[in-house]
């Protein structure tokens, strides 16, 4: 049997780190309507702090990358877990709903100091590393699966204080292995001073180029619509497919479960074939997913449609090596974090938009244009092969 190694154990306890950052944002909307009650507030504004939570997160990733080259990668995963378990203790406790909705920033502020520094330290210890990091991005599907249903339960039980604070009993123990089991590592900059890190015109340098401008504008269409999914999926199939809640609840939680073990497949793919063929197959896969969800009725279509869509939306195992694979060695901690803040803040804007059009057009075409953002990144990508752009 082969031994394990040390490297295995810096995947999985990044993993097991993405999976409790994500842990603690997902367990507040099972318990939603039990937060609306108690601080009498509307849904619109639970959905304001849920944004601010969610934007707070991606905005975090560029200082999280500067942090680490400064500092190195384990103690910023340390304080994004640690973090992540001091937040939700305080969103548990919180009297007043505006010490909420601080709450909700926070939380989603330290949790996103994880994502970027995880994948460098992936980078720095794997040679294939769309494979890790598809392992890696397991984390969060993975959550989604765990932690809604335990919250659900939880609240039903014992209100939703206690639900809330499930992500403080998820992110401790994760700390305490964490900071057991995984080595310091060297600093890539020490000595440079932090401001010259937040210069404008080297940001924006890297940002035109071209290998990465254009993987950019593809990442912020595939997480607009994971945004969007990850949303409204459940609200989807009760309101337009006329599904049960509990049927609509399951159907969710299998989605997280498709992605969460088909991620490893596509960063293979990725790393065997090619990145921007396996970007291209999962925008195929997740637009026909969405095709199926809008058109075909029974539930089996159901099922097959959030095949699809699970696997299709796992794009990020295969576009994001795209930019590790074009940065330095010396910009990938900052670099990627300054392209996911970009990307994610952008598409974070997914639910509020697709709320908006499902509002004014109905659910059919809000998904269908989901469906459209997708073909466009498949045809982006097949032009930019076609002719041999190099972008």
């Amino acid at each position: 049997m082969r031994r394990w190694r040390y490297r295995e154990t810096v995947l999985a306890l990044c993993t097991l780190a993405f999976f409790a950052t994500m842990a603690g944002r997902l367990v507040i909307s099972p318990v939603v309507p039990m937060i609306l009650e108690e601080f009498a507030v509307s849904n619109s504004v639970v959905g304001i702090a849920l944004t601010g939570m969610w934007m707070a997160y991606f905005a975090a990733q560029f200082p999280s990358g500067i942090l680490a080259d400064r500092f190195s990668e384990r103690p910023v995963i340390l304080i994004a877990v640690g973090g992540t378990a001091i937040a939700s203790a305080f969103l548990a406790l919180a009297p007043l709903f505006g010490l909420f909705v601080i709450g909700t920033i926070l939380l989603g502020g330290v949790a996103g100091l994880h994502y970027s520094v995880a994948t460098t330290l992936l980078t720095r210890t794997y040679d294939e590393i769309g494979t890790a990091i598809g392992v890696h991005n397991s984390g969060g599907p993975a959550a989604g699966l765990i932690a809604p249903p335990i919250a659900a339960w939880v609240g039903v039980q014992y209100g939703w204080r206690p639900a809330v604070a499930i992500g403080a009993a998820m992110a401790i123990p994760v700390f305490v292995l964490f900071a057991w089991r995984i080595r310091p590592t060297e600093p890539r900059r020490p000595d440079q001073p932090m401001a010259e890190r937040l210069e404008l015109e080297p940001l924006v340098e890297l940002l035109l180029r071209p290998q990465i401008a254009f993987p950019i504008c593809l990442a912020i269409a595939a997480a607009f619509v994971w945004q969007a999914t990850a949303s409204f999926l459940p609200t989807f199939l009760v309101e337009h497919r006329g599904q049960s809640t509990e049927l609509a609840g399951t159907v969710f939680a299998g989605y997280f479960v498709i992605q969460a073990t088909t991620q490893v497949g596509v960063g293979a793919i990725s790393d065997r074939y090619g990145r921007d063929f396996a970007t291209a197959g999962c925008m195929v896969l997740a637009a026909a997913g969405f095709g199926v969800l809008i058109a075909v009725p029974g539930t089996v279509a159901i099922l097959v449609a959030v095949v699809l869509v699970g696997t299709g939306l796992g794009w990020g195992a295969a576009l994001l090596p795209r930019f590790m694979d074009v940065l330095s060695e010396a910009e990938r901690g900052a670099g990627f974090g300054l392209i996911r803040s970009v990307y994610g803040f952008i598409g974070a804007l997914g639910s509020v938009i697709t709320g908006l059009l499902a509002d004014l057009f109905g659910w059919g075409v809000a998904f269908g244009v989901l469906a459209a953002l997708l073909a466009v990144v498949f045809v982006a990508l097949l032009i930019n092969w076609a002719l041999s752009l190099g972008y």
